[in-house]
């Protein structure tokens, strides 16, 4: 296949190289675009300099079946039309597109099949949060029907980019050497601290990411499930951290949730507190799974289970799952 990645040059485009490698990812022919900041840069993929070219307003998507898009909303918005013209299915990593009724939301572990109803030859990547989450509650509605769930994230540095996982390393450094610290990609200093906002907040004191993860995971689901967040910024490099609460229909055994987590597709069970096991994100970082761990009763709700879970926001939270999409459309 020919394919392309726009915004070869931030974390999740320079992630996805690395995964269509390590994966053997079917690709005749690699096209990366950019803005003016990334055009001419060169990055190895299989052994050859491959270079990014501006991102334009042109034909340069013709022949290409699939494009991984990872720019931001506005460049999504602003040339979805250009790379889908031709026929290029579009994998967009923004939030662009996910809450249309006519473009696909896709966690292939849990919806795969709305891949193939892409009539926009648009399919959306949900939120980093979004995925994980999802992924490890598909194991519990297979069992009982989720009428609501209460989340808390601890959302790393990664999830703002890059220039974001940089600034807290600067930070980190400036803070212990009793330096004045850079503020620049968050609201306030995000080394040796926690900020309780991720994104900016609504006119129902949420913020935008704490209602993405209430309809994206409707939408994907395909349920009238109710979902209450609070996202918070850790000062942690890579990997979101989440608290869950579920409420479902029949009630749940420990021993069942752990037997359906052991189970799940995309979910690996690491719950042994005797011997203080549980997933972290040091050692999740860099690997493709959903980790999870803590599983036990709520107190609060006898029909309520609770449990963390881990996962690198880079990876599953965006990259990975977007060339699993492909892959599902390629074995189909």
């Amino acid at each position: 296949m020919n394919v392309a990645i726009v915004g070869a040059s931030g974390a999740v485009g320079q992630e996805l190289l690395k995964i269509m490698e390590g994966r053997n990812f079917p690709v005749k022919n690699l096209y990366l675009f950019g803005s003016e900041r990334s055009a001419g840069k060169e990055y190895i993929f299989r052994g050859k300099p491959h270079t990014v070219q501006l991102l334009k307003h042109n034909d340069d998507f013709k022949g290409i079946q699939y494009a991984f898009v990872s720019a931001g909303a506005g460049v999504s918005r602003e040339f979805a039309e250009d790379i889908t013209k031709f026929g290029t299915i579009m994998i967009d990593n923004s939030s662009a597109f996910r809450m249309d009724n006519d473009v696909p939301l896709v966690v292939p572990e849990v919806n795969a099949e709305d891949a193939k109803f892409c009539h926009r030859r648009i399919i959306a990547n949900p939120n980093c949060t979004t995925i994980q989450m999802v992924v490890a509650l598909k194991a519990l509605e297979d069992i009982s029907h989720i009428k609501r769930i209460h989340v808390s994230t601890y959302q790393a540095a990664s999830g703002a980019g890059a220039e974001a996982m940089a600034e807290l390393e600067n930070q980190c450094r400036q803070a212990l050497d009793s330096q004045e610290v850079d503020v620049k990609k968050f609201p306030y200093q995000l080394a040796f601290n926690m900020i309780p906002q991720v994104d900016v907040f609504t006119e129902n004191l949420y913020t935008k990411e704490e209602m993405k993860m209430f309809y994206e995971t409707r939408k994907i689901m395909h349920s009238d499930v109710v979902v209450s967040a609070t996202c918070v910024r850790v000062p942690s490099l890579r990997a979101h951290s989440e608290s869950i609460w579920v409420d479902t229909e029949k009630p749940i055994s420990t021993v069942e949730a752990k037997r359906a987590f052991e189970m799940a597709q995309g979910v690996v069970l690491i719950d042994d507190v005797e011997n203080k096991k549980y997933p972290m994100p040091l050692f999740v970082t860099g690997k493709d799974p959903v980790f999870v761990g803590r599983v036990r009763k709520d107190l609060a709700n006898g029909n309520g289970l609770t449990f963390w879970c881990v996962s690198d926001q880079i990876r599953k939270g965006a990259a990975l799952n977007a060339v699993q999409i492909v892959e599902y459309l390629i074995s189909k």
